[in-house]
């Protein structure tokens, strides 16, 4: 089994009821305290709730990626407008073990994980020592992001 950990966020619809029935359906072992955030890349859409459920999986990166669309399909996720719009739910994979996965439409760590403040914050709520490769440890990204000007 692997340790992965997924970032879950919602800005339409039931956005809690969605969240919580997300990291159902994925077998979220722990989940962080959900909080609402800013949107992120396209400012004018709804508040966000954002969480990251850890769990164990036995399914390859590509596979658990693959679970993480179905679940996102089932749950009303429309891949139409603009990218970072609004979104009734959204699944995105950070971490897989302590590997690194660069394949087509699929990087591991996130590629954005050490930028983004609505990730980082729940994720050292469940494992704040936790080493992202080539950038440090969750606590010490998050204390860059939270003394920058």
């Amino acid at each position: 089994m692997t340790k992965a950990y997924v970032g879950l966020g919602s800005n339409l619809g039931d956005r809690a009821a969605l969240i919580a029935r997300a990291a159902e359906l994925i077998g979220a072992t722990r989940l962080s305290t959900v909080r609402e955030t800013e949107p992120w890349g396209l400012a004018a859409q709804p508040m966000f709730l954002n969480a990251v459920a850890e769990l164990e999986t036995e399914l390859t990166p590509r596979q658990l990626l693959d679970h993480l669309l179905d679940v996102e399909r089932s749950l009303g996720r429309e891949r139409i407008g603009p990218r970072w719009g609004p979104r009734s739910i959204d699944l995105d994979l950070l971490l897989y073990g302590d590997r690194t996965v660069e394949e087509p439409g699929l990087v591991v760590p996130h590629p954005l994980l050490h930028e983004r403040l609505f990730v980082l914050e729940p994720l050292a709520e469940l494992d704040p020592l936790r080493r992202i490769p080539g950038k440090g440890t969750v606590r010490e990204l998050l204390a860059g992001i939270q003394s920058a000007p």
